[in-house]
């Protein structure tokens, strides 16, 4: 077979692969490319659509990592959550200071500090009576500044 025999050969047998990847059916050359032209813009799409998610996925990963803060009113005191995919050091004193700041004694306390900041505790009127008559939204207010403060 002469040079420009396998050349074509070659060719015809690049362009038969082409036309297998890209789930062509056109039988002439000008066909295929066209159909495997229109499967890269195909794939663009893709590609375009696939990294919108991700991006998406980001945004939502990085709301899901704000801290998680609960505060429910007792009969005499609060029941405070605070949960936080991170931790910070100091995070801890910030809102024991704001605990303090707003005259709630901590009663009952469970913490948990190694890789997430986890808090349950239980705030009393401290013997100041500052507490009395507060909403659990103020004190939610307060560990939420508390804990921004710290990772500023």
């Amino acid at each position: 077979m002469s040079s420009r025999g396998r050349k074509k050969a070659t060719l015809y047998e690049k362009l038969m692969q082409l036309r297998d990847v890209t789930n062509s059916t056109a039988l002439n050359k000008t066909s295929i490319v066209v159909d495997a032209t229109k499967y890269i813009e195909e794939l663009k799409q893709k590609v375009e659509s696939l990294n919108q998610e991700i991006g998406t996925s980001e945004i939502s990963t990085v709301q899901n990592s704000l801290p998680v803060v609960t505060v429910e009113a007792l009969e005499k005191g609060f029941l405070i959550n605070v949960y936080s995919e991170k931790n910070c050091p100091g995070l801890l004193v910030s809102i024991l200071e704001a605990f303090e700041k707003l005259g709630l004694e901590v009663l009952d306390a469970r913490v948990s500090c190694t890789d997430s900041f986890q808090l349950e505790a239980v705030g009393g009127d401290s013997s100041e009576g500052q507490a009395e008559g507060m909403d659990a939204q103020v004190v939610k207010q307060a560990v939420l500044q508390a804990i921004s403060n710290v990772q500023e």
